[in-house]
């Protein structure tokens, strides 16, 4: 029997209605309304695509949203500057800066610069010792998003088997703590790993989050398997992710597609770390 799809847009939606009715209340309690600063370097047409959404996603919940876009020749410092006003700013609760900058400019500058209770990536040290503490944070957006849709599917995750396969720290290393704080027993598989179907084979809950086009088949899926795929990777023949989704799905027991699987989820758990900043702001 073929796996069921996991609905991201669906449970995308759910998150973001649940966060609009949060920012209403929050709003009327406290007089002030939740604001997302996002910064963009340059002109790259998806990253641009990539803000108009999120601009969008905080008007439709009743989020303010800022935007200051630099020129692509900007230098370090000039948007470090920024960074660290946005950090000041009262009116500001989450800063976003889209990745990847322009290659003259240094990411892990910037992300050291952020102001931790404003990183609403969740990228700073300060977050990701938090996260590696298991105390309440700020978590990667993405990462934040794939326990969502497991939380959906009703996956048991207390002693059930994950494998991640990926080791970055936007999503490999951070889902793999969550896995861990939800007591699962939790391998991650990068591009050493000695036979990486067979060690994904042995996995209840797959995330597949290592960039590469349709690297897992059928034979690294253990049958009845819950498959989140993180990749999002553009090919001639359109957008595909790191698991051969026909063949996946003739194995497991649920999996995400790509597009419309955990792509939803980033920019609504971006609304759900923003509403979260300010509330952490206002206590």
């Amino acid at each position: 029997m073929a796996a069921r799809a996991i609905d991201g847009k669906a449970v995308a939606a759910a998150v973001r209605e649940r966060v609009k009715v949060d920012v209403a209340a929050f709003t009327e309690e406290t007089g002030r309304v939740p604001g997302l600063a996002t910064v963009l370097v340059g002109e790259d047409p998806a990253s641009e695509i990539y803000i108009r959404n999120k601009r969008r996603a905080c008007e439709e919940v009743g989020m303010r949203s800022a935007h200051h876009g630099l020129d692509a020749a900007t230098g370090e410092e000039e948007l470090l500057d920024l960074v660290r006003r946005l950090g000041d700013d009262d009116e500001v609760d989450g800063i976003l800066v889209q990745l990847p900058l322009p290659a003259h400019l240094d990411p892990d500058a910037v992300v050291q610069t952020l102001n931790p209770e404003k990183d609403v990536d969740g990228l700073t040290p300060v977050n990701a010792g938090l996260l590696a503490h298991g105390t309440p944070g700020l978590v990667p957006c993405t990462p934040a998003g794939v326990m969502e849709l497991l939380a959906h599917e009703g996956v048991e995750l207390e002693g059930a088997e994950a494998v991640v396969v990926g080791r970055s720290k936007l999503v490999g290393v951070p889902v793999a703590r969550l896995l861990l704080q939800a007591n699962a027993t939790v391998t991650i598989c990068h591009s050493r790993t000695r036979d990486l179907d067979g060690t994904c084979r042995r996995a209840d809950v797959l995330v597949a989050a290592v960039g590469v086009p349709r690297l897992l088949g059928a034979d690294a899926i253990k049958p009845g398997a819950v498959v989140i795929d993180v990749g999002m990777n553009r090919l001639e023949d359109g957008i595909c992710g790191d698991v051969d989704y026909e063949a996946a799905a003739e194995v497991a027991a649920a999996i995400t597609p790509v597009p419309g699987g955990v792509g939803p989820m980033t920019i609504a758990m971006l609304l759900s770390n923003t509403l979260q900043a300010a509330r952490s702001r206002t206590t």
